[in-house]
């Protein structure tokens, strides 16, 4: 169902590059209660660098230490009593991170309906605060190291190669500022993503 666990050297390269490559791999999460996954569908990139709309803009703090590195750790933060999760990238100290919109559920199907406390499949893991609560993902996994395959990980998708998958970019969604940047990404045609498809351009 999932291949190999994606290396430091995946993430150790620019953002935006990561953030468009991380569509279509399978987010793993291993708990007491079972294994779930699901396959990455919307991605938003956050800068390393005069992005305003970057948790690390105003320089580190406690609460966003983990987006300092090193690349491949899990940075998760709370909002609004829920939480939503990045990937950290490129090297240590640029901190520059990717938010993992959506995914389209895989396995562990009825354990995100029980967390979610929905049947709907399509609202599973349709936005970050959802994705994190059927993947029961909080504030501890924050600086989780993402390349060991345990807990939480992400890996590619063994079908990846004869997977057709385009990808169209958007403005990111739910930001304050650099509101007309178009850093979202996310697989045209998918009925997991989330939010407003207001297109900007297409990448095949």
């Amino acid at each position: 169902m999932f291949g190999d666990t994606l290396p430091q050297s995946f993430y150790n390269r620019d953002v935006t590059r990561v953030a468009q490559d991380l569509l279509g791999k399978i987010v793993v999460r291993r708990t007491r209660d079972g294994r779930c996954t699901g396959r990455i569908v919307e991605t938003e990139a956050y800068l390393a660098a005069e992005d305003s709309a970057s948790h690390s803009f105003r320089g580190p703090t406690k609460k966003n230490a983990t987006m300092f590195g090193p690349p491949g750790l899990a940075y998760v933060y709370p909002i609004h009593s829920r939480h939503c999760m990045n990937a950290v990238t490129e090297e240590r100290g640029r901190a520059s991170a990717v938010l993992i919109r959506a995914v389209e559920p895989i396995a562990g199907i009825e354990i995100m309906r029980r967390r979610r406390d929905t049947d709907r499949l399509l609202d599973l893991c349709r936005g970050p605060a959802r994705l994190c609560e059927a993947f029961a993902v909080d504030r501890c996994l924050d600086g989780w190291n993402m390349t060991r395959s345990t807990r939480l990980w992400i890996a590619n998708d063994d079908f990846s190669s004869t997977r057709d998958i385009r990808i169209t970019t958007s403005v990111r969604i739910g930001v304050t500022s650099a509101q007309e940047s178009p850093l979202r990404y996310f697989i045209d045609g998918s009925p997991f993503v989330s939010g407003l498809k207001r297109l900007h351009s297409t990448r095949p």
